[in-house]
């Protein structure tokens, strides 16, 4: 079904991976683009779960827009091991304007999609997205 703001559908193996993540938690990350040819938001890649957290920004490309979900394990203050699964808009500055109009103006339908999302993070340069970051959002 076409969202009527951008026409971008969601391809059924986007629902399908974050489910796995999300319940059996057997991939740490999952990076989303959008196919302009055939106006879908598409896998293109998925993180095993012993890959880290640079492992995941390593593959967020410099210079083109991407949606993505981190599977985030901490420790709270109290010692208890928990986890949070961040949303990751991405739309670097070197980006063209087309394309990150675009992700913006998918970015919430396609995010709707993916129930279970904790944290929505939007990022425009590395720093905005580091590691510390997360940890603070995740607290």
């Amino acid at each position: 079904m076409a969202n009527s703001s951008s026409g971008m559908a969601v391809h059924d193996e986007c629902k399908l991976k974050f489910l796995e993540l999300k319940a059996k938690r057997n991939h740490r990350f999952i990076v989303f683009k959008i196919d302009e040819k055939i106006q879908q938001v598409i896998v293109e890649k998925v993180g095993s779960p012993d890959e880290t957290y640079d492992d995941f920004t390593d593959s967020m490309p410099a210079n083109e827009c991407r949606y993505a979900v981190f599977d985030f394990d901490f420790t709270t203050d109290e010692n208890v091991q928990k986890s949070k699964i961040f949303f990751i808009a991405w739309s670097p500055d070197t980006s063209r304007v087309r394309s990150k109009m675009l992700y913006a103006s998918s970015k919430d339908r396609f995010r709707r999609e993916l129930d279970g999302v904790q944290v929505e993070l939007q990022a425009t340069d590395p720093s905005e997205m580091s590691l510390d970051i997360i940890k603070g959002r995740a607290l």
